[in-house]
């Protein structure tokens, strides 16, 4: 098991330097796995392709404390470091919401819940259609955030015309209402894989995952709220 091994540890520190955000300081933290190792290893991005067309495209759907999402944009050269220190400043590019015409390598403005996954699925739906075969759509969302109607039209979707979409969700035992049989339950036609989030390798074999329908990551971390 590689849980907060040494590369990710820069990342708390990075991470300890945004301030201002401290209600949603537990979502940041439960995501910083996934994030780290979804950047790490597996997407297919950097700051030099950023807008290459056939990169691979990453979403924060759950927009709401993106802290660990600039530290590890900055940990990986999209943004200077010292961009952390300001976050929500008067002259800030660092919003408590994600802006992708103010950050390099953020694909999609997000913080209104249960947009990200529709924006995902015309994501790789267009990149379907121009050819993009070997580009991948990733698109994180929290459990909550699935009581969102919106979202289920968006599964549904995906299932039926087999889109090449890869949709995180971070289990921290947050959502409203609880769904019997768990979250794989509520992505009928995708596949799906219950990871430990905190569990770097198992992790990244889920996300490296292709069965030729969209496919579901379950990252469980304990949290004590949010």
């Amino acid at each position: 098991m590689n849980v907060l091994s040494a590369p990710i540890s820069p990342l708390h520190s990075l991470l300890g330097r945004i301030t201002g955000d401290a209600k949603h300081a537990p979502s940041a933290h439960s995501t910083l796995d996934v994030l780290w190792v979804l950047y790490d290893r597996v997407l297919r991005i950097t700051p030099e392709t950023v807008d290459e067309p056939d990169r691979d495209r990453f979403l924060l759907s759950k927009g709401h404390g993106p802290a660990a999402y600039y530290a590890v944009l900055a940990a990986k050269g999209f943004i200077p470091e010292k961009w952390l220190d300001d976050l929500g400043g008067w002259d800030s590019p660092l919003g408590h919401h994600p802006d992708r015409m103010l950050i390099p390598g953020v694909e999609a403005g997000t913080g209104s819940l249960g947009h990200g996954l529709g924006l995902a699925v015309g994501t790789a739906l267009g990149l379907r259609a121009q050819g993009y075969d070997r580009t991948r759509t990733f698109v994180l969302v929290g459990d909550a955030e699935l009581d969102e109607g919106s979202n289920h039209e968006a599964i549904a979707y995906a299932a039926a015309i087999r889109l090449p979409l890869t949709t995180i969700v971070i289990d921290n035992q947050s959502s409203t209402h609880g769904w019997p049989g768990g979250i794989p339950q509520r992505f009928p036609g995708w596949s799906a894989d219950v990871v430990d989030g905190r569990d770097h390798d198992q992790i990244e074999r889920a996300l490296r995952n292709r069965t030729g329908r969209p496919h579901l990551v379950v990252a469980t971390v304990e949290s004590k709220r949010g």
